[in-house]
Order: structure tokens, then sequence, then C-alpha cells
């Protein structure tokens, strides 16, 4: 099996990866496109973008060494059973020159693969949105949040951009001046940091300003928060606390106490050293004190990982997660996260 290939792809609402990789970990290509997300942008287009990254990630390889194929997206399960959708990234996979079967999991489930060889245990994920999923036998068991602005993502990007700019709404109705944060979001609304001399024409030009973009819009705000709060800011600190709080309490939903199985962090918030992250290890410690923490990786590399479990003679999988995904993992790209 040494000259055998796996293919894997991320799928996200803004941007598709995908990676080429022997069984030895040898990365041989990558490719990248726009967003691939078929419920976001419909089939057709989606598959193009497939089809793009695939050619790059492909190119100069034997179709023939490919052995097998494995797709990460948000909302799998409408895919697979979508025929017309499902027909058109048949096609893109075709166009590309690959004749092997390929699998769809959802972006869940890669990012766990891509932190993690164990078949059970929990990730969470904090990027726009936020959900917390349950693995067990490298299978989705059980989903928590993952509602949407409206109705959940407690702790997301979405949330924290929320939260941020109603304290500073507050402030404003109160006639306090606004603190650090408070003059960062001014800046980025704004444009200025200063507040009128009737405090009010300050509240609405904020609101408006918000309610002029989409909802979803206010997770652009979750950086000025993140920043603030590594400059020692105690608002955005105690923001920081409150997500935490609220994705912990999420994953203690599906997640049994006192659980030891490995629990992975995924989404741009998440992963790698942002004050966040640091947040969300304590409070997993207080909740689950024995359980290993991993940060998510390369999400195409993770999913190429599971299109190799897929290949008859592929023995000791955790042996083989170390190369097919952590080579990967240092040239990673910050994941999408939820959406």
């Amino acid at each position: 099996m040494s000259d055998t290939v796996v293919v894997g792809l991320d799928v996200g609402g803004t941007s598709t990866r995908a990676v080429a990789l022997t069984l030895t970990g040898e990365r041989l290509g990558t490719g990248r496109a726009g967003g691939g997300n078929p419920t976001s942008h419909g089939a057709e287009r989606a598959a193009a973008e497939l089809l793009t990254a695939l050619r790059d990630a492909v190119r100069g390889i034997d179709p023939a060494r490919v052995h097998a194929g494995a797709i990460g997206l948000a909302g799998a399960g409408r895919l697979r059973a979508d025929p017309d959708g499902r027909a058109a990234f048949d096609r893109a996979w075709s166009d590309a020159g690959l004749r092997c079967p390929y699998t769809v999991h959802s972006d869940a489930l890669v990012g766990y693969a891509s932190g993690t060889a164990a078949p059970d245990g929990t990730i969470l994920v904090a990027g726009t949105g936020a959900i917390a999923a349950q693995v067990r036998g490298l299978r989705l068991d059980r989903v928590a949040d993952g509602h949407g602005w409206l109705l959940g993502d407690a702790g997301s990007g979405f949330w924290l951009g929320r939260e941020a700019v109603r304290t500073l709404l507050a402030d404003l109705d109160a006639g306090t001046a606004p603190g650090p944060l408070g003059r960062r979001l001014l800046a980025e609304l704004l444009g200025t940091t200063d507040v009128a001399a009737r405090p009010r024409d300050t509240v609405d030009a904020v609101v408006q300003a918000v309610t002029r973009q989409p909802p979803v819009a206010l997770a652009r705000l979750a950086p000025l928060v993140v920043d603030d709060a590594a400059d020692g800011g105690p608002v955005a600190a105690g923001l920081l606390r409150r997500a935490a709080a609220h994705l912990v309490t999420s994953a203690g939903r599906i997640r049994p106490t006192g659980a030891t199985t490995p629990l992975v962090l995924g989404g741009g918030l998440l992963t790698g050293d942002t004050p966040l992250a640091a947040a969300v290890r304590v409070e997993v410690a207080r909740h689950w004190p024995d359980a290993p923490v991993h940060p998510a990786g390369d999400g195409a590399a993770g999913a190429a990982w599971l299109a190799a479990r897929t290949l008859p003679g592929f023995t000791d999988p955790a042996a083989r997660h170390a190369l097919l995904v952590a080579p990967a993992r240092t040239a990673a790209a910050t994941p999408e996260g939820a959406s």
C-alpha cells in the first residue's frame, strides 16, 4: 500500500480545501477554492468549487493511485439525501479524474478526526457559530447547540460580538464613558471613538450601524473582544469567561460527567493560543479533569485519514493518524469553524 494515495476535503461556507496524501504521510498536493457548501451556495456552484480544489490537489498524480476520498462539510446529511446535489458532487469527482469511492461526513466529525484518532470523544467548536458533538466509534452520536444566531450558538463569535455591543449600549444609556473595548467597537462601527454630546445620538448610530448588516455580521467584532482581553481589558475578559462557560455547558449536555475521552477544540476562536481557548480549557479542567484536550488540526487531512480507514489492510489507526494528520497540522489553516 506504499503507493496508495487518499484525498480529503474540508468544505466550508467561505473556502474549500483539499489535500492528497500517501499512507506514509507524504503530502503530494493541495488545493483551495471558494465556498463549497451546497446549502449556502447551491449544488452546482458548490461542486464547481470542489472541482477546482480537487484538480489542484491531484495534479500530476496518477488517478489509479488514489484509492479513497472523504469530504467533510456542514449539512452532510442534507447532501446525502439530495440526489441532485450528490450527482453534482459525483460529476466533480469524476471530472477531476478520480474513479475511487468517496464518503461524505459532517464537518464536526472531520474536525474531531483532525485532532485525535480516538474512536470516542467530544468536539467543541466555536467560530461564527458554536456546536458540540459527541463521537462514538468515529460516528456522530449526539449534538448540542449549533442552533444558529437567533436561537443558540452560545459562546460563539456572533455571541461575543452581540454581547460586546450590548455592553457598549448599556454604558452609553447610563452616561458612562466607554472603556477600552467600547472604544474599539465605536472605532470599528462608527469610525470614531467620540461620544456625542447627547449620548443617545451615539446609541442610535451604533444601532443603525449594526442593523444595516446581516445579524451574523456581528461575529466580525469577536476579534476585537479577543484582542482587548489579551491586552488586559476586564470587560472583554469577563465576556470570554461567560462564553467559555456557555460552550462547556453545551458540551456538558452530551458529554458524561467525569468522562476521560478526548475533547477536541475546533473553530477559529478555539484553535491556537487564544484567550477564549485558555478560558475554555480552564472550564474543561473543572468538569473533566482527567480528559486530554487537543486542538483541531487540518480538516482536509482529517478527512483523508477517515478515507484511509476505509481501505483494506489499514491497520493500527492511531499510528496511521500520526502519519497522515500530524505532518499536515504543522501547516494547517485556521479551521473555519461553525457556521
